[in-house]
């Protein structure tokens, strides 16, 4: 036979090998596939004959691992399973996949002290590989064995010498096994890169949101902070929780430790007091612009902080019922000294825009507040922003002297100058309500309807607000009386003549009893009592609301309003969590749920100090 012929029939001889072969491997794989079926149909005795077959080749064994290892358990075949998993073992050199698959195995069958051993075993060849630790982690997960898959990472951050590795899946463990303190320890230990931070928080904020868990991490937090002294990221991440929870002050105690410590000059403390500002926490917004006043008078943002500081006295003043006119002269002092200071120019425009509002508003002296506000638009050198905003302080001032068309020049001004801008649609709303005040109600509503669409929310939810309020309550007769009653209220609120709207409020409430504007009138008046410091008798109104009208769109309003002011202003805390608790009941998806619901935590001593 010449050396051609002896290689083409080895060729022919390979062929018919590889076509055997792959007639064996076909053969095998739809047994496998059928073996698959009788397990997914129970017909464990049907599988467990044809994965028998297939055990027997190392290749095929590990297709149907688990499926076999399945159907023996099931059929209670556990020397079988055991023969099984020894011969796995031992073709795959000791893999720790199958180690732990016979483990668990013993566990079963209640050999612990044996299974302790072969968990031992895999735990020690797979901790110096982290891709096949994560891999058992997983195979433990799947099946419950959270303890163990905790020990496992922790033999492998001992073998490393890393006490942080894969804290974020010891923290899912954790959790997994329902205790909060160490996970939030470990999701800790996770952010404490700084290229984590980020990502740490959007987990907290997505994950830690039943009560226990926020008190947890505050506890947690608190107790790094007090164990790691020399470590700023605790004190930051503490800094951020109480910022996320609103607790102001306590987040300042923090920011405050933090600026003096590491010479920081008030840049954290600069964001906590704007974010504490844009909340309208004013009283701490004040506390914290007085530090950075106090603390850094020659620093570029001192002007600012400033403006802020004076600000923030200014909400508090005017939101506290009744407003002292004393403090007001206060206000308008201080404004003075800094523009006196500082001199006027574009950093200090807004606080004599500030002054004029003052002047108008609470102190009744509206002609100094016009002459105070048109020398800030002859001193802005054109800042069309600034000029436009004082057109519309002025055009409210006019509505104070009870000169519509003067006003409604100045809002139709700034609607054209800030075309499809924030302060245009809010040009534009005021248009709206000065219509509405007039009783041209098919107007207002056109336009509030335009305006529900507006890019900033607050705007919207006033253009939706009113708009509902005239559709519900226009066409119910012929000559609209009630409507217009309620909007000749509401211009007498605006311009701070309370005492005639409040006895047109009374007068209305008898001549349109029983109308649907009921309810609103006795909000009204309850809203206005409070702001006057008659606390009583804003209770009684709303007391009303809550018991005659509970159904209706200010029924949550009524009792929120209710339970803040018997805790506020009667300091009668068991009424206000009765009524906190009420709430929350009745009326489970109220925008106030969540601040009834801190509340009602705090009332109850819940707060960690």
């Amino acid at each position: 036979m010449n050396m051609k012929h002896l290689k083409l029939v080895s060729l022919r001889i390979l062929l018919l090998v590889t076509c055997l072969i792959g007639v064996t491997l076909k053969t095998l794989a739809q047994d496998a596939e059928l073996g698959l079926e009788y397990v997914k149909a129970g017909e464990y005795e049907k599988a467990k004959a044809i994965f028998q077959k297939l055990a027997k080749n190392k290749e095929s064994a590990q297709s149907i691992h688990k499926a076999y290892l399945q159907t023996l358990v099931k059929l209670k075949d556990f020397s079988e399973a055991e023969k099984f998993l020894k011969k796995q073992i031992k073709w795959s050199e000791n893999n720790p996949i199958y180690i732990i698959d016979y483990a668990q195995l013993l566990t079963f069958i209640e050999k612990k002290d044996e299974a302790q051993k072969q968990f031992n075993m895999a735990f020690e060849k797979a901790k110096i590989d982290d891709a096949l630790t994560m891999q058992l982690v997983s195979e433990l997960t799947n099946q419950s064995q959270y303890d163990l898959a905790i020990q496992l990472i922790e033999q492998n951050r001992a073998y490393f010498k890393d006490k942080s590795k894969f804290a974020l899946q010891v923290g899912r463990l954790y959790r997994l096994l329902g205790k909060p303190q160490e996970m939030l320890e470990e999701y800790l230990n996770f952010g404490h890169p700084i290229e984590n931070r980020e990502l740490l928080q959007a987990i907290l904020q997505d994950e830690v949101k039943e009560d226990k868990e926020i008190e947890v991490l505050e506890k947690v937090l608190y107790n790094y902070v007090q164990k790691f002294p020399d470590e700023p990221y605790y004190n930051e991440m503490l800094i951020w929780h109480l910022t996320q929870k609103k607790e102001f002050f306590k987040a300042f105690v923090q920011a405050r430790a933090m600026d003096k410590r590491y010479k920081r000059e008030g840049a954290q403390v600069a964001d906590l007091g704007f974010v504490a500002y844009q909340n309208k926490d004013f009283l701490n917004a004040g506390k914290i612009f007085e530090y950075l006043v106090r603390e850094y008078p020659k620093l570029q943002n001192y002007p600012l902080w400033r403006r802020l500081l004076i600000n923030s006295k200014e909400e508090v003043v005017k939101n506290t019922y009744p407003v002292n006119r004393n403090d007001i002269r206060i206000l308008i002092n201080e404004y003075t000294k800094l523009l006196n200071e500082l001199g006027v120019n574009q950093r200090t425009l807004e606080a004599m825009r500030s002054k004029g509002l003052l002047y108008a508003f609470y102190l009744n002296e509206k002609d100094t507040a016009v002459a105070v506000l048109e020398l800030a638009i002859k001193l802005s050198t054109g800042d069309r922003l600034f000029v436009d905003k004082c057109k519309l302080d002025l055009g409210d001032i006019y509505i104070l002297k009870s000169e519509p068309w003067e006003a409604t020049l100045l809002y139709s001004q700034v609607e054209k100058s800030q075309k499809d801008s924030p302060l245009g649609y809010d040009a534009k709303l005021r248009n709206a309500k000065l219509a509405y005040y007039k009783g041209d109600f098919d107007l207002a509503k056109e336009v509030l309807d335009i305006l529900k669409q507006a890019t900033t929310r607050e705007i919207a939810n006033d253009a939706m607000n009113l708009s509902l309020l005239i559709q519900d309550n226009t066409g119910l007769d012929s000559n609209e009386v009630a409507m217009q009653d309620y909007a000749n209220i509401e211009l007498l609120l605006f311009q701070h003549r309370n005492d005639e709207a409040i006895a047109k409020m009374k007068e209305m409430l008898v001549i349109h009893k029983g109308h649907p504007l009921e309810d609103e009138v006795l909000y009204l008046m309850a809203s206005t009592y409070l702001k006057e410091g008659n606390i009583d008798a804003g209770i009684q109104q709303l007391e009303k609301i809550v018991d005659k009208y509970p159904s209706d769109i200010l029924g949550d309003d009524a009792l929120f309003l209710l339970a803040k002011t018997y805790q506020e202003k009667k300091n009668e805390f068991s009424k206000a969590m009765k009524l906190y608790q009420e709430l929350l009941t009745k009326y489970p998806g109220s925008i106030f749920g969540s601040e009834a619901r801190k509340r009602f935590r705090n009332l109850r001593g819940d707060t960690i100090n």
